[in-house]
């Protein structure tokens, strides 16, 4: 099949799974086919599904992260001792571990094509992820603690493995507490990465965003709480700190050469 047979396949099967929606016409545009496809993912609840939709999912997504492009951690330079800095889509980077900002519920954002990062991840990694994250949840019985951090298979994403962290929500000014449960959120990863014989871990801007924590003191605590780990336990991770905004880029930049 094609990428645009898959696609349509993939379309027909998440539709004939929602009711409401089996006489839904499908575009004919390959932009909006995509967008129908992506919308379809991420309201689907965690639920098995047939192993020739999950065949040809997994065939169509590596396709399509291939076409976007796959950095590997290899072709960078780093900025500091086993520390990098890097633009780009999270998605298409290539090394153990990447970190998601997740919320409480871990299985995901159920808003349609969404641009946080936790929408990004489980549409490109695909179905099986939200199905591991509802699996945690149920086993745990409680939602996902903020600090936290939980390890996850990535599916099809060109990582290896997922770790999924809840960060604060901040309401107002920015607390002490706030501060303390972003720190948290950096030092559960990296642990939870070294216990898991993880050699390279990727940080997005873990809180920023819908979660309102200002970007500034946001980097700040990311780039302090790595290092201070770091130094404290003598590991050797690789540490990338990922960024997608030009604004993240110039604070991380900036926080990153004056440590020099």
């Amino acid at each position: 099949m094609t990428q645009t047979e898959k696609r349509i396949f993939l379309i027909k099967k998440l539709l004939a799974e929602q009711p409401q929606y089996r006489d839904m016409e499908i575009p004919q545009r390959p932009l909006e086919q995509k967008r129908l496809l992506r919308s379809l993912m991420n309201i689907r609840s965690p639920k098995s599904i047939g192993k020739d939709f999950l065949k040809v999912q997994d065939e169509y997504l590596q396709a399509e992260i291939r076409l976007k492009g796959i950095t590997n951690l290899s072709e960078l330079l780093p900025v500091a001792d086993d520390i990098y800095l890097w633009q780009g889509d999270i998605t298409t980077l290539k090394c153990d571990a990447i970190v998601n900002a997740a919320n409480s519920g871990m299985t995901g954002c159920y808003y349609p094509c969404h641009s946080c990062i936790d929408n990004a991840i489980h549409t490109f990694a695909g179905v099986q992820l939200r199905n591991e994250c509802a699996e945690i949840i149920k086993k745990q019985g409680y939602s996902e603690p903020t600090g936290k951090a939980e390890i996850t298979k990535a599916y099809n994403l060109p990582c290896n493995f997922v770790l999924h962290t809840v960060g604060p929500i901040v309401k107002g000014r920015l607390s002490k507490l706030d501060m303390e449960l972003l720190a948290s959120c950096y030092l559960s990863c990296l642990r939870l990465a070294d216990e898991n014989k993880i050699r390279s871990i990727a940080f997005c801007c873990i809180s920023t965003g819908e979660f309102q924590f200002p970007n500034e003191k946001a980097a700040l605590t990311a780039v302090q709480t790595v290092k201070q780990y770091k130094t404290e336990t003598q590991s050797r991770i690789k540490v990338i700190f990922n960024v997608f905004k030009d604004i993240d880029y110039k604070i991380y930049r900036k926080l990153l050469s004056a440590d020099k």
